[in-house]
């Protein structure tokens, strides 16, 4: 952010600055009275101002100026520059929340200082309040299966680009992951990352949060998409939002502005924004509940999010993911994950995917008896059970049944649990569970299995 705004009502002083501040490697605007000023402040927030004090045939003279600014622009750093400086007009500009005060004429070294020293106070301001939020981490992602890589591989097209993106996927199957990434791997990776949740807050807010407002007693109040200025705007289960924020909302990306409740200032945002659904928006679309033309307006560029169960693969790598981060995190001793109950873990059903995967982890370090190896048997108080229906046990199920039939029972779901640990490659399940592929064609076929469904399944989702 190099952007520097200079107003003065003499010419001779903005071109003197603005030539010197070039010569630097600054990018200048001019501006020669109020009306000016604050058209340029509308149409971009520069990184710093200069501003003269006295300013001829305007509207505001410069402390009103600088009271809009910083009302409006609180992040921007001011110096006040006057020829006729004196005490009192000084420490009003610094109560008003100038940065500094020079008196002209002024000495051209002195002035870069001030400069560069205010724009690093501003930048580390900036990346203060990030770190704050928790914006500023590395939105790191894991995993070796062929559809994380192909997810990854989405994403890094759609960071470097300024493009709408539409993530949609299973809850708990890392879309705000996903759009972290974007923005981490983005040329806004130093702008904020604001996230709106759009399923938590209440309708009669959600203006209110994301538009900001203004009132006599607290005055300025900033919402969530002006925190969002010059970064990424990130609509957490876009289909959750009230319908009658939703036009407002186009207009803000139409226009890159709006106004704040109870104000009349127009607020200017520089704003790319990211969505999630687990809807389907055509549904909701037809069912009146979102609206068409916003969704075209989000979904310039959709992107899948994979499931867990399409993600067998990467259990493992995620599990040891999660226990490093306990163990880091809280302190919770590390343990084990032997080959026994990688394979449970890769049998299961995740109807939470990642989520419900992070949160069997948390639970089994913290009830751990001991630091050993994590058993099986651990995982079961989850609740999450084979992926193709509850757990054998010697009950009624079974005991009714001649031993044939029960055998043939066992092994059906023992090799579809195995297919689709193994999403759906026969010749790896045949490799662990000890048979040549062709005998194991053989037995799926006898089993009325083909690829990881039954037969009779297949034949019911035909009708």
């Amino acid at each position: 952010m190099s952007d520097i705004l200079i107003v003065d009502d003499e010419r001779d002083i903005r071109e003197l600055i603005a030539d010197i501040l070039k010569d630097e490697g600054f990018q200048t605007r001019v501006a020669a009275n109020s009306d000016e000023a604050m058209a340029e402040l509308n149409a971009a927030e520069p990184s710093l101002m200069i501003l003269d004090i006295w300013l001829k045939d305007s509207r505001m003279d410069g402390i009103d100026i600088l009271k809009q600014v910083k009302r409006n622009n609180p992040e921007v750093p001011v110096i006040i520059i006057s020829g006729h400086g004196n005490i009192e007009i000084a420490v009003a500009a610094i109560r008003q929340g100038a940065y500094d005060f020079i008196e002209k004429p002024f000495n051209i070294d002195q002035l870069m200082v001030v400069i560069n020293r205010a724009m690093e106070t501003s930048r580390l301001r900036r990346e203060n309040s990030s770190l704050k939020r928790g914006d500023v981490k590395l939105a790191d992602m894991l995993g070796i299966s062929a559809s994380f890589k192909r997810l990854r591989d989405n994403l890094e097209k759609v960071a470097k680009s300024n493009g709408r993106v539409m993530l949609t996927g299973e809850p708990g199957a890392g879309k705000e992951l996903a759009a972290r990434y974007i923005h981490a791997n983005s040329p806004r990776a130093r702008a904020p990352f604001v996230t709106v949740s759009c399923a938590t807050i209440e309708p009669e807010r959600m203006e209110e949060v994301l538009f900001g407002r203004e009132t006599p007693e607290r005055g300025v109040e900033p919402g969530l998409l002006e925190q969002a200025h010059g970064g990424v705007i990130y609509f957490d289960e876009v289909a959750d939002m009230p319908v009658g924020t939703q036009p407002k909302i186009l207009r803000v990306l139409t226009e890159q502005q709006f106004s704040r409740s109870g104000g009349a200032d127009r607020v200017r945002v520089d704003l790319r924004v990211v969505s999630s659904t687990n809807r389907d928006l055509a549904v909701e679309i037809a069912g009146g509940r979102f609206r068409q033309e916003l969704f075209d307006r989000l979904n310039v560029v959709p992107v899948v999010v994979p499931s867990l169960a399409e993600r067998r693969d990467d259990i493992p790598l995620l599990a040891q993911h999660f226990i490093e981060e306990f163990n880091r995190d809280q302190g919770l001793t590390p343990r084990a994950l032997p080959d026994e109950t990688v394979a449970a873990l890769q049998s299961m059903r995740w109807p939470g995917n990642i989520r419900q995967l992070r949160n069997v982890i948390e639970r089994v370090l913290i009830l751990a008896e001991d630091s050993g190896p994590i058993q099986p048997a651990e995982l079961e108080p989850q609740g999450a059970s084979s992926e193709n229906g509850e757990a054998l046990s010697l009950g009624p199920q079974i005991t009714a049944l001649a031993l044939r039939e029960a055998r043939e029972l066992f092994e059906r779901e023992y090799l579809l649990a195995q297919i689709n640990r193994f999403g759906g490659n026969i010749s790896r399940t045949a490799q662990f569970v000890g048979m040549e592929r062709s005998a194991l064609h053989r037995k799926l076929k006898s089993l009325g299995v083909v690829g990881g469904v039954r037969i009779d399944d297949e034949m019911m989702a035909g009708k």
